[in-house]
């Protein structure tokens, strides 16, 4: 008996600790190590691996971190031919990298003189092509156009020279090159509103959409769900997407943010149920958070209860996921979220909670553990009161017994009436006291 007492007393501390508790545990969690730069910008390519490493740069506090994104940001940028992000980037260094990572005049004017060139060229080819009314050489000249602009940083300009490349299509493949310039150029600029436009009209051509092609649109779609903060239809776009995608996309998007993105949306935005069903269980999104443990393991955690583990991992991922150009608005929103979904779901199976034990298992004091309470309580996410002075937390369970009865009284009550006002009616035609409309003359 005392083995069977033993053992039952066991696995109920094993039950408690599994709510949040971190004695019984010794799984590793995540260093939280500065971001490897050189590794991050390894898995992008063209112009958003730039506007990343630029990014960190002006974001990060660490001044080696920022020399070193500024460093290969500069020798990015002079694989290309955008002059004037080239001359910013050196005015952001101001020598503080050497005489080697300074102004390169020659190099710049010698760029600038072709681009004159070519355009001169282009414009020509254009005219000619104008003239002589051949629609696929027109477009061919718009989307050069399109092309020369976007590598010189014109962002706008090369929108307008793909989307006019629409008149003159003349298939669908036409079709969805045009919206995946125009996709791609819309998400440097910040105007999601196109992305979603230019996705839609995509999709509606799907004779012409291959796997890749769909992959790319979930992930663009997504990308404007993110942004305009709609986490749970982001969270849907990122699950859709196929292992397709691999690295195709790479002047956009990594296979790990699809993971990541996708997953932090779906902690906040989806129920159990949908966390089971769409992530856990979705075989083509594992080969996803393959690629990025620390969040398969926090899904993992949260929907096992493990929510010490789970809110570490969040912690340790923090500080890169603020160094991320689309996610860094959306942190604290999304962590805020996902905190308030650990709440209630711990909270959701007692009747009654000890505030201390749920203190330590959520890494916190009890004083700030009962202010987060007192607002999910208000905000009616968790039916419960707070004895403040023994600090439990007593949950407000419907009474199901209760209810039931006055439900069955309530539809006794109902049918009563209704009989009562049956009788009535076949009583009055039964002795014909009904009322005739008098005819008007």
């Amino acid at each position: 008996m005392e083995g069977e007492e033993e053992t039952s007393a066991g696995a109920m501390i094993d039950e408690i600790y599994s709510n949040g508790g971190d004695a019984k545990r010794n799984r590793p969690i995540i260093s939280g190590e500065a971001l490897d730069i050189e590794a991050y910008a390894s898995l992008y390519s063209g112009r958003t691996k730039i506007t990343r490493l630029l990014f960190i740069a002006d974001r990060c506090e660490n001044r080696q971190m920022q020399m070193e994104a500024y460093r290969m940001a500069y020798d990015e940028i002079k694989k290309g031919e955008n002059t004037q992000l080239y001359r910013e980037v050196v005015q952001k260094i101001d020598g503080r990298l050497g005489p080697q990572y300074g102004l390169d005049v020659p190099w710049t004017e010698a760029v600038d003189r072709r681009a004159e060139q070519r355009k001169e060229k282009l414009e020509n080819e254009l005219n000619a092509y104008r003239t002589n009314l051949i629609k696929e050489s027109i477009r061919m000249g718009y989307n050069d156009f399109g092309d020369f602009y976007y590598a010189h940083g014109l962002l706008a300009d090369a929108f307008k020279n793909y989307v006019r490349t629409r008149d003159y299509c003349t298939t669908s493949k036409h079709i969805i090159h045009m919206c995946l310039n125009a996709i791609l150029v819309s998400i440097e600029m910040g105007q999601f509103t196109h992305v979603t436009s230019y996705v839609s009209k995509a999709e509606q051509t799907p004779e012409a959409v291959d796997p890749v092609t769909i992959a790319k649109l979930r992930c663009a779609a997504g990308l404007a769900h993110l942004e305009a903060k709609k986490y749970k239809l982001a969270a849907r776009k990122f699950l859709e997407t196929g292992a397709e995608l691999g690295n195709n996309y790479t002047e956009v998007i990594a296979p790990q943010d699809v993971a990541t993105y996708g997953g932090l949306c779906a902690l906040a935005s989806f129920d159990r149920t949908e966390l089971k069903n769409k992530v856990i269980d979705n075989l083509n999104f594992r080969n996803f958070l393959e690629l990025v443990p620390e969040v398969r393991e926090l899904i993992h955690d949260f929907y096992s209860s493990h929510y010490a583990s789970c809110l570490d991992y969040l912690g340790n991922l923090k500080a890169n996921l603020l160094l991320d150009i689309h996610l860094y608005d959306h942190v604290e929103t999304l962590y805020d979220q996902i905190r308030h979904k650990a709440l209630i779901q711990y909270t959701h199976p007692f009747v009654s909670v000890d505030l201390r034990m749920m203190a330590n298992a959520f890494k916190t004091s009890v004083s700030g553990l009962e202010k987060e309470l007192e607002a999910l309580i208000t905000d009616n996410q968790i039916q419960a009161r707070i004895d403040s002075h023994n600090k439990i937390l007593y949950a407000r369970h419907a009474d199901q017994r209760n209810a039931t009865f006055q439900r069955v009284l309530q539809t006794g009550n109902e049918f009563d009436r209704d009989v009562r006002a049956m009788l009535l009616r076949a009583n009055l035609l039964k002795h014909e006291y009904n009322h005739k409309a008098s005819r008007k003359p």
